[in-house]
């Protein structure tokens, strides 16, 4: 006999889980206590929302779906803004929640929440476990839903008294079937073909990456067919990696806070061809920043975002590996006229700008630069929400690493947990939080996740005593009429890193901060930097 708790462990085994986050209660024990007895690594964090943001920032880094894990009712309540979060920045997950017994549902008992209803417009699909025997199909359709098509989290919610139920036998389903998920991966070939035919027709031809391309594992037959074609190469957000920033075909983030030479070329291309990528108003915010001639090519694996917020003359429905692979074979020898190549270089320099630097206070956006070459080529930089997040999104030169943040939700809080999911997804490598001093009170507590796992991690808090992307919304659109943004009442950030035992410095100049992070960022111990920051620097 074996029970249903047993048999979810055995699923998470059968699955190739090596490490989940989560907190327990009483409604998920039966669950906590066989996984007692197996290999996979439990880590605990301190509020269940940074599970799941753990299990992103895993997921993102290791390619496999991240698990999380949390008791019924505020337990797992708390970790719907993480699970929001991953799908809005389509994060294969599954996130498992212990449920009230089966025959009290429905009745408000103790820590009894419907989660699965709550979490509707967050998830690809949910399941509320009604039978035992149902188990090890939930969890392989749970994996297999998360992990193809556009990712993105399963919420599978199990009853107590499911967990405890035994049954004979236990079998692990070798394949999937579900009617009505059938995901189009292919792409279609005469699509691809008529791309092809506008791509070589073409003038002023431009690449939208976005992330999309970094989810599907192209990124290296990405960058081959813009070497080849030396198309030019613009990213959102989300797409920031796709390219090395410094590659000579790439130009920067597009949007309300991307790069000048970016959002020019995006407005004069003839052709522009988006890869992976939904166009939401941060990226493209009207109409007017592409030429109504603009021909646009749109790969996306969704149907639903082809042409969604941005006009589409050639949809193309595919998994971008399989896409990127058709048209990187088919191309030819192609490359774009020289005029379009001299205009990007001779933007490229023209739009450069460099910041004012303040007697006495760190430049955030000149260190994030100089940040870049300390840290090793693969380095991973996890960036919070705010103007933090704008400052590493236009600076950071990312080689052949990560730049993980919350594009689609924008939720802060976001980079601690996530840059503990990395750094155990890949322990190996250099990872450094960037945040400022509002997100970093919204996560701090997982200091002790770090400090207890001794994970080597670097957290930069850019502290400037405001919410400052929301007091340039006040200056700009309320008189400066700064409503609840100065940030009062702050505790001594280095005696909170010495509440952990975390190692600890602080800098009111970038020669000041660039000497100490030269000493500490190949430790193998976790350490904050604080960074005085003059309060009225802007997002870009």
């Amino acid at each position: 006999m074996i029970s249903g708790a047993e048999i979810m462990v055995k699923c998470l085994e059968a699955e190739g889980v090596k490490i989940v986050f989560g907190y327990p209660g009483a409604t998920i024990c039966p669950f906590y206590d066989k996984l007692y007895d197996s290999s996979i690594k439990h880590i605990l964090v301190r509020q269940e929302q940074n599970a799941a943001h753990m299990a992103s920032g895993y997921a993102r880094c290791s390619g496999r779906p991240g698990v999380c894990i949390a008791t019924s009712g505020p337990g797992a309540t708390n970790l719907i803004t993480g699970i929001a979060t991953a799908y809005a920045d389509s994060v294969p997950m599954v996130a498992i929640t212990g449920q009230v017994r089966s025959d009290l549902l429905g009745r408000d008992v103790f820590q009894e929440a419907d989660i699965t209803g709550a979490c509707e417009p967050f998830v690809k699909h949910s399941y509320l476990v009604s039978k035992t025997e149902d188990l090890p199909r939930v969890f392989k359709e749970a994996f297999h839903i998360a992990s193809t098509g556009r990712k993105g989290p399963v919420l599978i919610d199990i009853p107590m008294d499911i967990q405890q139920i035994e049954i004979e036998d236990f079998t692990y389903p070798d394949s999937v079937n579900i009617i009505g998920y059938k995901p189009n991966t292919k792409g279609h070939a005469v699509q691809v073909r008529r791309a092809l035919e506008t791509i070589k027709s073409s003038r002023r031809p431009l690449i939208v990456a976005g992330g999309g391309v970094l989810s599907s594992g192209i990124k290296p037959k990405f960058q081959a067919f813009a070497d080849k074609t030396k198309i030019p190469v613009i990213s959102t957000m989300m797409g920031i990696g796709v390219m090395p920033s410094d590659h000579e075909m790439y130009l920067g983030m597009l949007g309300t806070h991307g790069k000048v030479v970016a959002n020019r070329a995006l407005h004069d291309a003839d052709l522009v061809i988006v890869c992976g990528a939904r166009l939401g108003d941060r990226a493209v915010a009207a109409p007017h920043q592409m030429s109504e001639n603009t021909t646009v090519i749109h790969i996306d694996i969704d149907p639903a975002e082809i042409g969604k917020n941005v006009k589409t003359e050639i949809p193309i429905v595919g998994d971008m590996k399989n896409v990127m692979n058709m048209m990187l074979d088919e191309i030819g020898d192609y490359v774009v006229p020289n005029q379009w190549q001299e205009t990007i270089r001779t933007w490229k320099k023209d739009f450069l700008r460099v910041p004012p630097v303040f007697e006495g206070f760190v430049e955030p956006r000149m260190l994030v630069a100089h940040l870049s070459g300390m840290l090793r080529s693969k380095a991973i930089l996890v960036a919070d929400v705010g103007q933090n997040q704008i400052w590493c999104a236009n600076n950071f030169r990312i080689r052949d690493g990560r730049f993980l943040t919350t594009g689609g939700m924008g939720t802060m809080g976001y980079s601690i947990p996530a840059a503990v999911g990395a750094k155990f997804a890949r322990p190996t490598r250099d990872v450094v939080v960037v945040c400022g001093d509002g997100s970093f009170q919204m996560s701090m507590n997982e200091l002790a996740t770090i400090a207890g796992n001794g994970l080597a991690i670097k957290i930069i808090i850019m502290r400037n005593h405001r919410l400052g992307m929301v007091r340039e919304l006040q200056d700009v659109n309320y008189d400066c009429r700064h409503s609840a943004t100065i940030l009062e009442g702050d505790p001594d950030f280095l005696k909170i890193a010495e509440a952990y035992g975390i190692d600890h410095a602080e800098a009111s100049s970038n020669e000041e901060a660039e000497r100490i992070l030269q000493g500490v960022v190949k430790s193998d111990k976790p350490f904050i930097l604080v960074c005085n920051v003059y309060p009225d620097t802007p997002s870009i």
